[in-house]
């Protein structure tokens, strides 16, 4: 018999009796189960902060930030913001205007409705211009606020996580009290964001420059020419980069933290499962000493025993992966979580199912390797004599 045929044969013997030995073999599924769905359900968190992120970028749309900026907060002047607007390529709207957004940035302190903890959010003084500038930008409650006036608007999941952003609270700021008018939601970024009018949001934080500026193109081939035009002029120290260069970096960003901690828990996870499976495992051989060393006796291999007993592992892990993806999908997928204050959607994707799988692969093969040399070590005599 050759050698294929022989772990085939010893593989069919050891899963035929499998419901003799159903403790260690619940063992292995359960444990495999725990650390499969703990690493799916917490990649989602990365899966799910980079589709939000990602969802309603668009081509026409482009970032401008001072020289050397992108991964840092810009100073970008007035005059220099200003003169964005007579560039080439800039979209204008209905009355003729360039749809060009200056953003001020400055941390806002909230308190959550349910802890109570309390939690730093963006403050964003914008243009009016916003709302062409993100068409996917619509109010569900209240008005825009208006130009001059200390008055602020609140995303729809700053009104759900913070006290004091009803319509009409008043909320004080820099020695002021401002007045929430409207509520809104920005479209598939869920995040939390408070928009005012950003000349008055610099005035009260004494700040002279702009954190960004953005605009929106008349089309996605107009970007060379946009891009050639900010180069050309000595007067301007800026750097513009497509909307989606700029979330994919973010998004980078984010992702390493959330992977980092997702892959050391799921680690420690894995561990417990793959200890779990080498104690099982090595049950399940020594209850199979006599069957081991009949099949040794009559001509099979040591090397035919090893490839069988890591196929056993790999196999009864593999029940264990798909109810771990299982369960991961159905109690976790869309669940909204909101880890170091960002906002979004636990996203189960057909890739993590895969990661979940492979992952399980090199849990069942480190589990199975230990058993299986043991099993193949032992003397045909030694076996035998312990089997009796």
């Amino acid at each position: 018999m050759n050698f294929a045929k022989q772990c085939v044969a010893i593989l069919g013997i050891s899963l035929s009796s499998a419901k003799q030995r159903i403790g260690p073999v619940l063992t292995i599924i359960i444990g495999v189960t725990c650390a499969v769905g703990v690493l799916v359900s917490m990649l989602a968190m990365g899966t799910g902060a980079r589709r939000q992120m990602m969802g309603d970028v668009r081509s026409d749309r482009v970032l401008i930030s001072s020289t050397g900026a992108k991964d840092t907060l810009s100073s970008i002047p007035r005059d220099e913001a200003t003169a964005v607007r007579d560039l080439p390529g800039i979209r204008k709207d209905a009355a003729g205007e360039p749809i060009v957004v200056f953003e001020s940035l400055v941390p806002m302190q909230g308190r959550r409705r349910v802890t109570g903890n309390k939690l730093y959010f963006p403050l964003i003084g914008t243009t009016s211009s916003i709302i062409q500038y993100q068409p996917e930008m619509h109010f569900t409650a209240g008005r825009m606020f208006h130009r001059g006036l200390q008055e602020l608007i609140a995303s729809n999941s700053c009104a759900r996580q913070f006290t004091g952003m009803e319509i009409g609270d008043r909320r004080p700021l820099h020695g002021s009290d401002w007045t929430i008018v409207g509520h809104f939601d920005p479209g598939k970024d869920q995040q939390c964001f408070v928009y005012g009018d950003v000349d008055i949001i610099m005035s009260t934080f004494h700040s002279s420059t702009y954190s960004r500026v953005s605009a929106m193109l008349q089309s996605p081939a107009d970007y060379d020419a946009f891009a050639k035009a900010i180069k050309a002029n000595p007067s301007l120290h800026l750097e513009v980069e497509h909307e989606r260069e700029s979330r994919e970096r973010s998004s980078k960003q984010i992702n390493s933290v959330l992977n980092f901690v997702s892959y050391f828990v799921g680690t420690i996870m894995a561990i417990g499962a793959t200890l779990g499976t080498v104690n099982s495992l090595y049950a399940l051989v020594d209850s199979r000493r006599r069957e081991i060393a009949t099949l040794r006796a009559i001509g099979f291999g040591s090397a035919a025993v090893v490839v069988s007993i890591l196929c056993e592992s790999v196999l009864l892990a593999l029940p264990g992966a798909l109810l771990g993806c299982l369960l991961a999908w159905v109690f976790f997928n869309g669940l909204a979580v909101s880890p170091f204050g960002f906002n979004f959607q636990l996203d189960i994707t057909a890739s993590l199912a895969l990661l979940g799988l492979v992952w399980t692969l090199g849990m069942g093969l480190l589990g199975g390797i230990l058993p299986a040399l043991r099993a193949a070590r032992v003397p045909v005599t030694t076996a035998m004599r312990a089997a009796n």
